[in-house]
């Protein structure tokens, strides 16, 4: 584990509009939580109050996201780890627990979004995305479940794609993996809601990050986001922190009641 610790400063005691966000001190893990989504994540559930434990496969960019969240007055760490590999991850929750406390708060956003025509698709290919889509998701839920277990109180958030709830060119093998995950999500939120744990979805649409730029340059969504958008309600692409936002909200305690629930946030491009 690198990076800073520091204590809470963003807000006073993770007060939200002068409601508490948790009943008391809650650590997170956030996958993928160095960049884009993922760093919006972890600074939110910072600025509510939350330490939270950046997993990251480039550690430059877990050290310098953490960073930013220290300079702000979070209680953050930056921790190298693949989710594809098992060890890495058991050590990294279990580094977790050792500098911020049990981890009670799990966001699975790490995940890759690869393009490639169906027919010319490898078994090679397909397994690279559910590895660190679904197999990296399940690694981190079964490593932090039994501080979730014995503190008798759990938040999974899993970030899925509205690409599984619409299908995309050139992504049947990313949308499948996301598909996984919104099934998961279910399952996983019938097993443990009896133990205080709830499992929830969030699928984003056009987000504005890295990863969507590149794919409008290399030509893979077809005539372009800004024409794609026409067919939304609300004709604009995401920013992180509107995802950050639902995330921060399934996390709370005043989201105890919502579990095995996939919350679109995504302009409206998926309706019902």
């Amino acid at each position: 584990m690198r990076g800073v610790v520091h204590e809470p400063g963003l807000v006073e005691g993770g007060v939200v509009n002068g409601v508490p966000a948790w009943s008391g001190p809650r650590t997170a893990i956030v996958t993928g939580g160095g960049r884009g989504i993922g760093f919006a994540i972890s600074r939110r559930l910072c600025l509510e109050g939350a330490a939270v434990a950046i997993f990251e496969r480039d550690g430059d960019s877990a050290q310098s996201a953490a960073a930013e969240i220290h300079s702000q007055g979070g209680r953050v760490v930056a921790c190298e780890v693949d989710v594809a590999d098992r060890q890495a991850v058991d050590a990294a929750v279990a580094a977790t627990r050792e500098e911020l406390g049990p981890a009670t708060i799990l966001v699975n956003n790490a995940g890759i979004s690869p393009f490639k025509k169906f027919r010319e698709l490898s078994r090679e290919d397909l397994e690279q995305v559910f590895t660190v889509n679904v197999y990296g998701m399940f690694d981190c839920c079964q490593a932090v479940l039994p501080d979730m277990v014995e503190a008798g109180w759990g938040r999974i958030v899993n970030i899925a794609s509205s690409s599984a709830q619409t299908g995309s060119v050139l992504q049947t093998h990313y949308s499948a993996s996301k598909g996984a995950v919104i099934a998961f999500t279910r399952s996983l939120a019938r097993e443990l809601g009896s133990k205080g744990i709830t499992v929830n979805a969030v699928p984003p649409s056009f987000i504005e990050t890295l990863g969507l730029q590149q794919a409008e340059e290399n030509g893979y969504l077809g005539p372009g986001v800004e024409v794609l958008l026409q067919s939304m309600p609300v004709k604009r692409v995401g920013e992180p922190d509107d995802i950050a936002a639902a995330v921060a909200y399934l996390c709370r305690d005043d989201a105890s009641f919502v579990t095995g629930q996939v919350l679109g946030v995504n302009g409206g491009r998926v309706i019902g």
